[in-house]
């Protein structure tokens, strides 16, 4: 039986002001993912999927290639970084999704991402 990769997905958010327009209803946040291999094979990212909630409730589906155009390899024991954004209409909502990997010996994997918070400091109760 194969080794299962283990691999492990960190988020850190963070809301951009200068970009964003709260009386146009646009709010942009970054956010850090920080991939880490804990496995004994090297994993490549595919793809991705992302379900975004904004404050409201309306849910948005984003899927593609990669991340931030790229399919990374990782090795075992590495980790690869990226910041990318989204636009919500509201000061807060949420992220979740899945990662698309396949592993050194072929084997195909869906890493989860926890749901993680977008929201402007002063909204956090």
């Amino acid at each position: 039986m194969n080794d299962t990769p283990r691999v492990c997905v960190q988020v850190q958010s963070v809301y951009i002001e200068s970009q964003s327009a709260p009386d146009e209803d646009r709010y942009v946040f970054a956010y850090t993912i920080t991939i880490r291999n804990l496995g004994r094979v090297s994993v490549q990212l595919l793809g991705r999927y992302w379900l975004i909630t904004n404050g409201n409730g309306r849910e948005t589906e984003v899927q593609g290639e990669g991340v931030i155009g790229e399919q990374p390899h990782i090795e075992p024991g590495g980790e690869y970084q990226y910041t990318s954004g989204a636009v919500l209409e509201t000061p807060m909502g949420t992220m979740q999704g899945h990662y698309q990997m396949v592993d050194s010996e072929g084997e195909k994997l869906l890493v989860d991402i926890p749901v993680f918070r977008l929201a402007i400091a002063s909204h956090i109760h």
